[in-house]
């Protein structure tokens, strides 16, 4: 089963979708990668889900990715009274006592937030529908004017956007859950409320390489350390949703541009997220709006582009993919998407790995060749031919599962294992098999294959050959 489009597809998985044949009809539909959201649901859901999503994987013969989003810290007011209204201009007090809070005062029972709060900051409360400015604040209280005033009630959100809080970005439970992950063998780690780039260095100490880990950018105090978070990371997310509260909104798509361009400039994947089409959680078409909105991330060359609630706990998850996939398919279709595409391309690093890439994609379009085949152990190649966005199908051939499942995340990428081998000639011979299967090439047409040698070392592509379809002539 091979995509149209070079845009990969994110859908999160919940009440609304947890059925094996809701998944596959999910994945028939346009979905690449399952997101499971560790901020609901047991440890034994999780498994189930996951375990779903393998059996869909082995009946479709297609390699699925799976993505864990951890929750991160979680800042809430504590409870309060019924009917409580805070009014423009008026003083308001949060602090550590736990009582009810009442039209004067509300419990705030986080003693990072106080412990970082300075005269002038804000807090928002209720994704930024209430906010008020901290007039005098010590260890345990916070004395403040209410900005925009509303209806408070108990756990609402809070947000601080204008202060860097002294609070890890992994919890005791976001631990857990990445340990349980790790068992199931998920392939990305999602991590949450990121600030700085030792955030994403520690979870990386605890993955190991065994899952992709992807820093969410959320806050704004990951955009000041914007560049180190890519160079620890092996992807990341533009998480819009908290980005738009802490940020002035008309700041975000310029950010979210920002953000997809470091991605290309690095080679590493970006996914954008939150409210791609979100009046399909209630409706059987997005808003004119929205599609404008999917349309424009894939424009901006982003890798996948997600869907949360939509997918998750919506009355229409299979029609929200169909609509992310048939806008994701038009808009490849564009000329200007190619000329938008092809001005972002970055010159090659100055190494062998990379000058072969981009002499593949050369070649391959020169010739006019049906595809570019590379051949992966890491994944490492088919990052690199990814970042060349060619206007060819790129095909993967790994003998690694965990890796063809990472890579199913990644931009222009039709993923498939292979069997190890050790010989040139037989990786030539199973692209050409591959290509033909899967519909990509036929009889008399070029491909352009890469690979390394030897075999199995990670970043020694130093091959590049040109093959017809039907008069393969055994070369060694």
């Amino acid at each position: 089963m091979r995509r149209l489009r070079n845009v990969r597809i994110i859908a999160t998985l919940g009440p609304a979708s947890s059925t094996l044949e809701l998944i596959k009809e999910l994945v028939l539909a346009g979905a690449d990668v399952f997101r499971l959201n560790a901020s609901h649901g047991s440890h034994e859901e999780m498994k189930l889900r996951y375990d779903i999503i393998r059996q869909v994987e082995v009946e479709l013969n297609k390699p699925i990715g799976v993505l864990l989003d951890l929750q991160g810290p979680k800042l809430r007011v504590g409870l309060m009274n019924e009917g409580v209204v805070l009014n423009d201009g008026q003083n308001f007090r949060f602090d550590m006592n736990p009582e009810y809070g009442d039209s004067q005062r509300a419990p705030l029972l986080h003693p990072e937030i106080f412990a970082a709060l300075i005269p002038g900051a804000r807090l928002l409360i209720n994704d930024g529908k209430i906010s008020v400015k901290v007039v005098k604040c010590g260890a345990d209280f916070a004395e403040t004017i209410v900005v925009n005033g509303g209806s408070l009630t108990s756990k609402k959100g809070v947000n601080v956007p204008d202060v860097m809080l002294p609070v890890s970005a992994m919890t005791a439970k976001d631990e857990k859950d990445l340990l349980f992950a790790l068992e199931l063998g998920v392939d990305w780690i999602a991590l949450s409320f990121v600030q700085k780039p030792e955030d994403v260095a520690h979870v990386q100490a605890i993955v190991q390489g065994r899952a992709g880990v992807m820093a969410k950018i959320e806050k704004p105090g990951a955009i000041r350390y914007l560049k180190e978070i890519f160079q620890h990371s092996d992807a990341v997310m533009v998480a819009r949703g908290d980005l738009g509260v802490e940020l002035p909104l008309e700041d975000v798509p310029c950010l979210q541009r920002e953000i997809v361009r470091m991605g290309h400039d690095t080679g590493k994947p970006v996914v954008v997220a939150t409210q791609m089409l979100e009046s399909m959680i209630e409706n059987p078409v997005p808003t004119r709006a929205e599609v404008s909105d999917v349309a424009t991330a894939v424009y901006e060359g982003t890798d996948a582009i997600m869907l949360s609630a939509e997918s998750a706990a919506g009355k229409f998850p299979i029609e929200a993919v169909r609509v992310m996939s048939r806008v994701a398919e038009k808009v490849e279709k564009d000329d200007l998407y190619r000329k938008y595409t092809e001005s972002m391309r970055c010159p090659p690093e100055r190494t062998p790995s990379d000058a072969i890439t981009a002499a593949a994609r050369q070649v391959a379009e020169t010739i006019q060749a049906k595809a570019i085949v590379t051949h992966t152990s890491s994944g490492s190649t088919a990052m690199r031919a990814s970042r060349e966005r060619p206007s060819v199908p790129i095909l993967a051939m790994t003998p690694v599962l965990s890796v063809a499942r990472r890579l199913t995340l990644v931009w222009g990428l039709t993923v498939s294992t292979t069997e190890t081998v050790t010989r040139f000639k037989d990786s030539v011979e199973n692209a050409l098999a591959k290509v033909t299967e899967l519909g990509m090439a036929s009889n008399d047409d070029k491909i352009v294959i890469t690979a390394g040698v030897p075999f199995g070392c990670s970043g020694t592509t130093n091959i590049l050959r040109i093959a017809q379809v039907g008069e393969f002539d055994g070369f060694q």
